[in-house]
């Protein structure tokens, strides 16, 4: 009777953890969710900044959940199917709201084709997770593209610039980052980093000053920082097309 009385709490507390990454998952599908209602009642800053909130918590989820052991297939899932939601339709649909609206089809075509993209990009990620090098991430990760997209209409929003007046550039950019998902492009992934080594006391120092620089002007540093990101992927293929190639030896 003790044994069973011992194994119940354990039981419990077991529930508990799994449930722990699904809030997150939870908390940036909620997000997400905002950010498409806030873009559809013209408030675009608002809907920016929820894509934002979605990423990080997005970034929350898979890490508690590997602190804590509790990865599962329902977890991933549920992770992609959030995804879609909150770097997918949300930041399609902002852009639609924001720049589109007033240029017909071509408007509803530049957001579908990332929408297309981003669902392309989760549906590869989720088939190639176990065959691709664990550095570098196939394609422009889709967190990063919908932070890109935000980010272009937070900092110009902020300046005063309306959708309208920039509706062929937002256009451009979105399609950029929709093929940009579905290449085959190498975008370093940040995985190598062991946040359990001791480091030197000048890495914490330049953290605290990266941190400072984001606080004295988030949209114009996360636009830029995201669509610097988004162009390495293309600096590391020029450079790949640099290196010689190594030439069969001739018979001896």
């Amino acid at each position: 009777m003790n044994n069973l009385n011992q194994r119940k709490p354990m039981s419990i507390r077991r529930r508990g953890i799994y449930l722990l990454p699904n809030l997150f998952t939870t908390a940036a599908l909620f997000s997400g969710f905002y950010a498409i209602v806030q873009g559809m009642n013209n408030k675009f800053e608002y809907a920016a900044v929820a894509i934002f909130i979605a990423m990080v918590l997005d970034g929350l989820d898979g890490r508690v959940a590997r602190l804590t052991h509790t990865q599962s297939e329902f977890g991933a899932e549920y992770d992609s199917l959030s995804d879609m939601v909150s770097f997918g339709v949300a930041p399609s649909l902002l852009m639609y709201e924001w720049a589109f609206r007033d240029i017909g089809k071509w408007g509803w075509f530049a957001a579908f084709i990332y929408c297309v993209c981003a669902a392309l990009r989760l549906a590869r990620f989720n088939t190639n997770i176990d065959v691709v090098d664990k550095r570098y991430f196939q394609g422009l990760p889709s967190p990063a593209a919908a932070a890109l997209v935000a980010g272009f209409v937070w900092v110009l929003g902020d300046n005063g610039y309306t959708g309208n007046e920039l509706r062929w550039y937002a256009a451009a950019l979105t399609v950029f980052a929709g093929l940009s998902m579905v290449s085959n492009l190498r975008f370093y992934s940040f995985k190598d980093f062991n946040l359990r080594k001791s480091v030197p006391f000048i890495v914490i120092f330049l953290l605290a000053m990266f941190f400072v620089v984001i606080s004295s002007y988030p949209a114009g540093v996360l636009f830029l920082l995201f669509l610097g990101y988004a162009l390495s992927g293309y600096v590391l293929w020029l450079l790949d097309l640099r290196k010689p190639k190594n030439k069969a030896l001739p018979p001896a």
